[in-house]
């Protein structure tokens, strides 16, 4: 299979096979209580851990959260009957990230398109299927949350198209994972961006959405998008990536929830400044030193969720993803916000001290022209 999605033979088109991966992201809560959760539907709870790998030192530092593997379960698709692998992960910052697993077989990679939006025989997808997993879960851990959301928001939902290394040509011939993704370039730009007809993707789309990819070894191959990447490797290298990709996304979840919020309170200081009273300030000031502590805290609990050390691939990976997904203009637009409102709030303060030291000025005038009528009075 070349760029421009020619084929040969049916008898000649190569097979891949590995696994598609859909990453679900939901906010739940402010944080959540430091308390050991000792199972999570009835399954028990374990710290995520990876297979040892060449690519990173043994000795560094990788986040564990906490990982509960539910029960398989069946459904079936256009694609067949299918058996679902789902975990949930359980972060501090008051989120959950639920995973989906399930067997990848094409002849082609633009079969591999109709598994983006995937739903189910009986009308449902799967995105409405993992919603009402992520209600069970939210259910179950109210007594863990602080400040739990009113209700479930929406997910920030990405997908991981996984195919196993090593890869061959038409021929037989083995490919390095580079020179695979410069002769397939327009057909793997078309599973990223759903596209099912990759011939009518401009090459500047084509290059666009592959041209953010990481290659270790001479057969792996990792290919970040904003919706969706695919990874080629040995299954057991894949779960390290997965991983970063989890992180990354719930990052982008958090601060899409605190935006929100931030968006709420800057619309609030705005009437606030209108309303100019007393009580109007007080509280506002000290909702918004709460925002700048929940800020500064999840700032923190998120840079701990993906501190690396030393120049390795998951670093480098984390680093597409970022770009990606654009998590520093995030965090710069929640600052500026922030920003915005310390200097409402600083206005408003320094109107009302204006408002008392003219109370009190007037109270002192008041006093001394009291003291003149009584004592001429008498």
């Amino acid at each position: 299979m070349d760029s421009n999605g020619d084929h040969n033979s049916a008898s000649e088109r190569p097979v891949y096979r590995g696994e598609v991966v859909y990453i679900f992201a939901y906010d739940l809560a402010y944080e959540m209580k430091r308390h050991a959760i000792p199972s999570l539907l009835g399954q028990p709870l374990s710290q995520f851990t990876v297979d040892a790998s060449k690519r990173s030192p043994r000795s560094g530092f990788f986040y564990r959260s906490q990982t509960a593997r539910l029960p398989e379960v069946q459904r079936v698709s256009p694609h067949g009957a299918l058996r679902l692998q789902r975990s949930v992960k359980i972060l501090p910052v008051g989120a959950i990230s639920i995973t989906v697993r399930l067997p990848l077989e094409c002849s082609t990679l633009e079969e591999m398109v109709s598994y983006h939006d995937l739903r189910f025989t009986d009308g449902r997808s799967l995105s409405e299927d993992v919603r009402q997993l992520a209600n069970e879960l939210r259910n179950e851990l109210q007594p863990y949350l602080v400040k739990p959301n009113a209700e479930l928001n929406e997910d920030e939902a990405y997908t991981v198209f996984c195919i196993d290394a090593p890869l061959h040509a038409a021929d037989g011939k083995t490919l390095s994972g580079e020179d695979w993704l410069r002769d397939n370039r327009r057909s793997v730009a078309a599973v990223l961006t759903e596209e099912a007809a990759p011939e009518s993707l401009s090459d500047q789309e084509a290059d666009e959405s592959t041209g953010r990819y990481l290659s270790y070894y001479d057969q792996d191959l990792v290919v970040v998008d904003w919706d969706a990447a695919l990874i080629v490797d040995e299954p057991r290298y894949r779960d390290e990536v997965i991983y970063i990709m989890e992180l990354a996304n719930l990052q982008l979840a958090e601060l899409e929830a605190y935006d929100r919020i931030l968006d709420s309170a800057v619309e609030q200081s705005y009437r606030d400044v209108t309303a100019r009273r007393f009580h109007h300030i007080i509280s506002p000031v000290a909702q918004f030193q709460e925002l700048r502590v929940d800020m500064a805290r999840i700032t923190d609990e998120l840079s701990n969720t993906t501190k690396f050390f030393g120049d390795w691939h998951l670093a480098r990976t984390y680093q597409l993803l970022s770009s990606r997904f654009h998590l520093g203009e995030w965090h710069r637009a929640v600052e500026d916000k922030l920003k915005t409102l310390d200097e409402i709030y600083q206005l408003l303060k320094s109107q009302q001290t204006n408002r008392w030291m003219l109370v009190l000025e007037v109270t002192i005038v008041l006093l001394f022209v009291l003291d003149l009528v009584l004592l001429f009075w008498k």
